[in-house]
Formats: C-alpha cells, structure tokens, sequence
C-alpha cells in the first residue's frame, strides 16, 4: 500500500486529507508541526509528503529543505493559503515538487498526488545500474567493467566510449556520432583519434577472449556485437 505523509497543524484540514485519502485506498499517517513532520519522514518509508508550510517549530520550506539532504526522490506536494509567486519560487527552491493554494479542491489534489506517484514510479523504473550484453558487464554505480567475470581496467573515456558502444549494441555507430556523443564536439575527418581509442578498447576488451565483441565497418562505423560478421 502506498504511504503517505500529510504535515498540516489545522486538524481540520489535516482530517479531510487523512479520510480522503485513505478513501482512495491510501495509508497516511498525520504530523501537526514541523518537528514531528521531518521525525516521521526519518523513521518512516513514506512514497509522498504533502505539507503545509505555516507550521510550529519548523516551517514547511525548512522541513523540505531538511528532508531533501537525505531523499532527493521522494514527491512533496505543499498546501498553503500564501499563494504569491514569490512563495511558490521559494518552495520550489527548496525542493518541492507542486504547489496548491488553500481552499483546493480535493479532486485536484488526489490528480496531482497521482500524477506525482507515477512520475516516481517511472523515474524509478528508469534507473538503470548495470547493464549486460553476452559476457561483458557494466556497473555502472561503480564504473566496473568485467567479461566473464574477469575484471577489465579503462580509462575514463575508454568506459564512455564503451557504454555508449553498449548503448548501440548491434548497431553500427560513426564516427561523427561517437565525436558528438562522447567526446561532445564536431568530428575532424582529419584526426584518427577515435580510432585511438577504438584501439585501445579492442586490446583491453578484446585481445585476452575468444569472441571478439568490437568490430569495424569499413566505411561506415564501429559496431559492438558478438556475431562474427565484422573484422
């Protein structure tokens, strides 16, 4: 179940969240000042804060700038009557996420609570931290390299010209996008240092293995594959 916190010292206000949203087949738990507020948010596995900003003992700018040092991914969706620009801004400065101006609609709240929910599912989907293709491997939390198993050292270019060789596997890829890409300029057809460092990959990646993973299409590009169709 989906567990969220509602920070609001209005205990009227804070009991319309609490039963709407358990309504909506939510779990929530209410914090009435500041203080209490960023205790649960530490003690607690919360996927959504909605917090006032108007609160005792912490306001709701510090209590999301506090939260934000240790959860840079967690939604915070802030309820206040202070409705100006200048309000909103610093909201958003401190990390919040969305903004809604009391009297709200609760309707749109549980909109935006959704829609929140699901961009962090995404986001969450998206991280991707190794990636795989035959026996190589890529971690890339640790910028780790290994074919079978076998750990492979490279310079920092040299892993980002191979993830982004694994970002294209089985696709022929030039030079002028490897320029572009990698090494973030405009490729001069009268250097070879992306040949370079194709070289270079190859002895490390290559030489000590049997299926060869780099490959060369005269003419055209790089590819990286373990089909034997290449030279």
């Amino acid at each position: 179940m989906i567990s969220i916190l509602v920070i609001e010292d209005e205990k009227r206000v804070a009991d319309l969240l609490k039963i709407g949203l358990e309504e909506n087949g939510y779990q929530v738990m209410v914090a009435y000042d500041g203080e209490m507020g960023l205790r649960f948010s530490h003690t607690n596995s919360f996927q959504l804060i909605i917090s006032d900003i108007i609160l005792p003992k912490l306001n709701g700018f510090e209590v999301c700038q506090q939260i934000r040092k240790t959860d840079e991914q967690i939604p915070i969706l802030m309820l206040t009557a202070l409705g100006t620009a200048d309000d909103k801004l610093e909201g958003f400065d401190v990390g919040a996420d969305d903004y809604m101006v009391k009297p709200f609609d609760f309707r749109e709240l549980l909109a935006r609570v959704r829609v929140l929910l699901k961009r962090r599912a995404i986001s969450s989907v998206d991280v991707v931290k190794e990636m795989k293709y035959a026996d190589l491997t890529i971690n890339l939390e640790r910028q780790e390299v290994t074919r079978n198993n076998i750990p492979i050292k490279l310079s920092p270019k040299e892993y980002s010209l191979l993830v982004y060789l694994v970002e294209n596997v089985e696709k022929v890829v030039s030079r002028v996008e490897i320029a572009e890409k990698v090494w973030n300029t405009h490729f001069d057809t009268g250097t070879n240092f992306i040949d370079v460092y194709i070289n270079y990959l190859r002895k490390k990646m290559d030489k000590n293995f049997d299926v060869k993973l780099i490959h060369t299409k005269p003419g055209v590009g790089f590819i990286l594959t373990s089909r034997q169709v290449y030279k």
